[in-house]
């Protein structure tokens, strides 16, 4: 396992951290019900192989990944570190208070080592963080040992990651924010991060295991280098010098292994793999374009439709044959706060958006085809 300096927190993590949202389960009667034993197996398995960062948060696999989390370390609690985060319910210092002792009782244990204000937003954190006490609350709890540091996770637009860095003068220590080869809005944020001395973690760097999956496009990234795609996703992670910690949510033994060997290689990209890749990436942008460049021209739609970031979402299963990422990411749409729009089924044919498309693109007709594509 290789290990990296975690911003100026002083501590070294391991390149591949667990994330504890998709412990293995079974579907009995329409409900998931949870595998404890297979789960803990996993977090040990993990820790042999020298995962030293596990993540969880209070809702993951229906409220119960805490609690298994706490139950699978019992026996290396102390050499390892646990993030866990404080929901958006929390509005002000008593709760956010609240939400911190119930995740320790779940977690049997004392401290969490990184406590996360959970997937905020600028606004939250100007409304609830800052002028409602929270963040000095979470000062306060850290002097008295509760967390060892403070941190936060992201789900905004790009620009106001930085924003809210900044407006955290420098009491922020750790971000937790997407990022993987498809998707990599965040950039400008990490680099922001990092030069900031912050602690970088990337969630989603194999798509929730979905750019895992067979893909010949994924793979001619790096032609002949990598085994799977979900090596070529890892990969691209772990050479983006602002990351530290690429967070997988796993969900079974093999998928431990096999990220833990992926994040055993001491070997970055050459400058000739970095231009591999890009060029690469930058001719299935190209081919992209040709169903939508995202001009926006098109926007907004009367009905709430956000054209160009779905047609992104149909041209992963188009263009890059990742169709069962496609298909997660379009089941997130109005229900997520970075999805707060409708889908394509939301069209009622007005013609709108084409009287404004440059590219003059049958746009009615590529939602309807993206609906029944993206819908399954």
């Amino acid at each position: 396992m290789q290990y990296v300096e975690f911003g100026k927190t002083g501590l070294k993590v391991s390149r591949l951290g667990f994330g504890c949202m998709r412990f293995p389960a079974t579907n009995v009667n329409g409900k998931q019900v949870f595998d404890e034993d297979k789960s803990i197996a996993m977090l040990q398995k993990a820790y042999e192989l020298g995962v030293n960062y596990y993540d969880t948060g209070t809702s993951y696999c229906d409220g119960l990944s805490e609690s298994i989390l706490g139950k699978g370390i019992k026996g290396f609690r102390d050499k390892i570190l646990v993030s866990t985060k404080c929901p958006g319910e929390a509005k002000d210092a008593d709760s956010y208070v609240k939400q911190l002792e119930g995740s320790l009782k779940r977690l049997g244990t004392d401290h969490v080592d990184f406590y996360h204000f959970w997937g905020i937003g600028l606004q939250y954190f100007e409304d609830c963080v800052l002028k409602n006490g929270m963040l000095k609350k979470a000062q306060e709890l850290k002097e008295q040992g509760l967390i060892r540091h403070i941190s936060f996770s992201f789900h905004d637009k790009p620009e106001n990651m930085i924003e809210i860095i900044k407006k955290g003068e420098g009491i922020l220590e750790t971000v937790l924010c997407q990022y993987n080869v498809m998707d990599r809005s965040n950039e400008a944020g990490i680099k922001f991060a990092q030069e900031q001395g912050m602690g970088v973690v990337v969630m989603g760097p194999v798509g929730g295991g979905r750019l895992g999956a067979p893909s010949k496009t994924i793979q001619a990234l790096l032609p002949g280098k990598v085994q799977s795609s979900a090596e070529v996703a890892l990969r691209f992670v772990f050479n983006n010098p602002g990351v530290n910690i690429a967070l997988s949510g796993m969900s079974a033994m093999e998928h431990v292994v096999e990220n833990a060997e992926i994040a055993s290689n001491a070997s970055p990209l050459s400058d000739a793999e970095n231009q591999q890749l890009e060029a690469m990436m930058q001719e299935n942008r190209r081919l992209a374009g040709l169903y939508c460049t995202g001009c926006n021209y098109c926007m907004p739609c009367p009905q709430g439709i956000n054209i160009p970031e779905i047609f992104t979402l149909m041209n992963y299963h188009r263009v890059y044959h990742i169709t069962d990422y496609a298909r997660g990411e379009y089941k997130t749409i109005g229900k997520v706060p970075w999805r707060n729009y409708k889908d394509a089924s939301a069209c009622v044919d007005c013609g709108v958006c084409e009287t404004k498309c440059p590219q003059k693109l049958p746009i009615r007709q590529q939602l309807r085809e993206t609906h029944e594509v993206l819908n399954r």
